[in-house]
C-alpha cells in the first residue's frame, strides 16, 4: 500500500480516537455505547473496502494469500513501536479505554487489524469476522494455546515451581500439562448433577446477601451505599468459597474488618486481576527487573496469599472427608469431595480451587454489577422478569430448584443479552500454533489472535438489530427469526478451553436475579454510569441502587 494511504488511515485513526472518546454513549443507553456512526469520513470506508477487496481476491486465488506484512493496522514508531499508545502523557489510551481501541480498529481497518511493535510481547491480531473466528476455533486442535496472563505463567512456572510442579492448573497453562490437568477435573466441575446440588446452598448465600442489603446497607432513601460493588464481591466470594473450598467464608457476617480473611481475599483478587492489564499492556519492566517493580512484588504477595488460603481449606476438607463429617452439601458429595475421592491428590484439588477463585471472584462480581445496573435502568425488562418469576414461583418463599431456574427463559435471556451487548470479557484469544490463513492473509505461527466479543457481538453482520437490547432474541420460537451468529457472543469462550466454571457462574447469577426481582424492585436514580475497563468491561461509579419491597 502507498505511504500516503497508510498515513491517511493512521491520521484518521487518531481523529476517530478523539471523536469517539468524546462522543461515546453511556451504558444505560438502549444502543451499543460504541456503535459506529455514519459520520465516518468516506476515505475510511474506501480504505476498508480496499482491504476487503484485496483479501477476497487472495482467497479466490487460493494459492496467492496476502503476506502477514500487508495486514493493516496502526503504524508502529521506531524503537517504541505501538507501546507508546498506552504510555502516560503522550499515549492515546488509558488502560480503561481498551474497549474503545477495539472498536476503532474495526472502524478504521475492517475485518482484520494488526497491532505490532508491543514491547515485550507478540503482535496482536484482531479478527472481526465471526465466520473466520469460527474457523480458528474449529481448527485449534486438542491443546489450544490461550494467551492469558503471562504474569501468572511466570508465577506458576518459575517463581513457585516448587509448589505447582506438574500440577499448574488450567489458567495460564498450555499444551499437554493443561490437557492432562483439565481431563482430571472437568468431569466433576461440568457434570450437571454436581452443579444442580448447589442450587439451594447458593440460594442460602443469596438470602443472607439480600438480608444484609435490606437490614444493614439501605439508607433513609432505601438506597444501597456508594461501595456496593464491594458488597457484590462479598456475595461472589461467598458463592465461590462454597463451590471451590467447600465452606462458608463468612463474607456476609456483619461489617468485615479490613484485616479479616474474607476482605483480604477480596482485596487480593481485585488487585491480581485488575492490574493484569497494566502488567501485560504497558512496558513489562517486571519481567526484566522483578526485584524493583512494586506492582510485581505486590502481585506475588497476593498470589502467595491465595495459595495459602486454598491450601488451608482444602486440608480441612480432606480432614472432614476422612472423619466422615458432612460438608457444604449436607450429605451429598461436594465438588471438592468428589475430586479428592477420585484423584486422591490434595494438591490437585488446591490448584483447581485456586484457579476457580482467581478467575471467578472478580469476573462474576463484575458481570453481576453490569447485570444489576442494566436491570435497574431498564424498568420494562425488569417488569417482564418479575412477571415471569411470579408465574413460575407463585410463593416468594418457595425453595429454588434447578428445574424452576430453567423455566425462567426470559430471565436467562436477559443475562445473555447483557453479556452480549456489554460483554464483561471484551475478547477471547489464541496464540497460533501453526501458520493459518485468516481473512485472506497468511498469519504466521506465534501471533496472538484476539476475537473481540464486544465488537462482533454488536455487529449487524452477525446479529440482527445488533445495537438494540432485545433479550427475546435468545428465546427459541417460531416467531423469532433473528440472525444471531453462534460465535458472536462467547462470554465464557468456547471449545476445549471454554471457562471451566461457566455452569456455576450462570447458576449463581440466575439465583440472584430470581431472589432479588421476585421480592424487590431495583432502581437507579442517578446520572448514567459509563463503562470502562479495569480487567473487564463494567460500569464505573457508585452502584447506589434503590431497593423497594414488592407488594403482592
Amino acid at each position: 500500500m502507498h505511504t500516503t494511504k497508510k498515513l491517511l488511515i493512521y491520521n484518521q485513526f487518531n481523529k476517530n480516537i478523539l471523536r469517539i472518546i468524546r462522543e461515546r454513549s453511556t451504558a444505560a443507553a438502549t444502543v451499543c455505547p460504541y456503535a459506529v456512526s455514519e459520520e465516518n469520513e468516506i476515505n475510511v470506508e474506501q480504505m476498508k473496502h480496499e482491504f476487503a477487496k484485496r483479501a477476497t481476491a487472495a482467497v479466490e486465488a487460493t494459492t496467492n494469500y496476502l503476506p502477514y506484512s500487508e495486514v493493516p493496522g496502526p503504524r508502529p514508531l521506531p524503537i517504541i513501536g505501538n507501546t507508546w499508545r498506552f504510555a502516560p502523557l503522550i499515549g492515546q489510551f488509558k488502560i480503561s479505554e481498551i474497549a474503545t481501541m477495539t472498536f476503532l480498529l474495526n472502524q478504521v481497518y475492517g475485518k482484520i487489524a494488526k497491532v505490532s511493535g508491543l514491547m515485550g510481547r507478540p503482535d496482536l491480531l484482531f479478527v472481526y469476522d465471526c465466520d473466520e473466528i469460527e474457523k480458528c476455533y474449529r481448527n485449534e486442535g486438542t491443546t489450544p494455546f490461550r494467551p492469558s496472563m503471562p504474569s501468572l505463567v511466570k508465577y506458576k512456572s518459575e517463581l513457585r515451581k516448587d509448589f505447582f510442579g506438574d500440577l499448574a492448573g488450567v489458567v495460564g497453562v498450555h499444551g499437554e500439562p493443561w490437557r492432562e490437568f483439565r481431563s482430571r477435573v472437568q468431569k466433576p466441575v461440568l457434570q450437571l448433577k454436581t452443579v444442580r446440588r448447589y442450587v439451594q446452598p447458593l440460594e442460602h448465600v443469596t438470602d443472607d446477601f439480600l438480608k444484609r442489603c435490606t437490614t444493614r446497607l439501605l439508607d433513609e432513601n432505601s438506597e444501597l451505599p456508594d461501595d456496593f460493588a464491594n458488597e457484590i464481591h462479598k456475595w461472589a466470594l461467598e458463592c465461590i468459597g462454597l463451590v471451590a473450598l467447600d465452606t462458608r467464608l463468612g463474607c456476609l457476617d456483619g461489617d468485615l474488618d479490613p484485616k479479616s480473611e474474607p476482605q483480604q481475599i477480596i482485596d487480593a483478587a481485585q488487585f491480581a486481576l485488575r492490574n493484569i492489564a497494566i502488567l501485560e499492556l504497558k512496558a513489562p519492566y517486571w519481567r526484566w527487573f522483578p526485584s524493583i517493580s512494586p506492582m510485581w512484588k505486590r502481585y506475588v504477595r497476593n498470589m502467595d496469599y491465595f495459595v495459602e488460603v486454598c491450601m488451608k481449606y482444602i486440608s480441612k476438607a480432606t480432614e472432614r472427608l476422612k472423619a466422615g463429617s458432612e460438608g457444604a452439601l449436607n450429605g451429598e458429595p461436594s465438588l471438592i469431595e468428589r475430586v479428592l475421592k477420585e484423584e486422591k491428590d490434595e494438591k490437585l484439588a488446591t490448584v483447581m480451587a485456586l484457579d476457580l477463585m482467581l478467575v471467578g471472584i472478580d469476573t462474576i462480581s463484575m458481570a453481576t454489577s453490569s447485570i444489576l445496573y442494566q436491570l435497574a435502568t431498564r424498568p420494562e425488562e425488569q417488569q417482564k422478569i418479575y412477571e415471569e418469576l411470579k408465574r413460575n414461583i407463585p410463593d416468594p418463599n418457595m425453595p429454588l430448584t434447578y428445574q424452576l431456574l430453567d423455566q425462567n427463559k426470559y430471565t436467562k435471556a436477559f443475562i445473555k443479552e447483557v453479556l452480549r451487548l456489554y460483554s464483561t470479557v471484551i475478547g477471547n484469544g489464541r496464540t497460533l500454533q501453526k501458520d493459518t490463513v485468516i481473512c485472506g492473509y497468511k498469519i504466521p505461527k506465534g501471533v496472538q489472535v484476539v476475537f473481540p466479543n464486544l465488537v462482533v457481538g454488536t455487529d449487524d453482520n452477525f446479529v440482527s438489530d445488533a445495537t438494540e437490547f432485545k433479550p427475546e432474541r435468545w428465546i427459541k420460537s417460531e416467531d423469532n427469526d433473528m440472525n444471531l451468529h453462534k460465535y458472536a457472543s462467547l462470554p465464557y469462550g468456547t471449545g476445549a478451553r471454554a471457562c471451566l466454571g461457566r455452569r456455576f457462574a450462570d447458576m449463581e447469577m440466575q439465583v440472584l436475579l430470581a431472589k432479588l426481582v421476585r421480592n424487590y424492585k431495583l432502581e437507579f436514580n442517578h446520572e448514567p454510569l459509563k463503562y470502562c475497563i479495569t480487567f473487564m468491561f463494567a460500569p464505573a461509579g457508585n452502584l447506589k441502587f434503590k431497593m423497594t419491597p414488592r407488594g403482592e
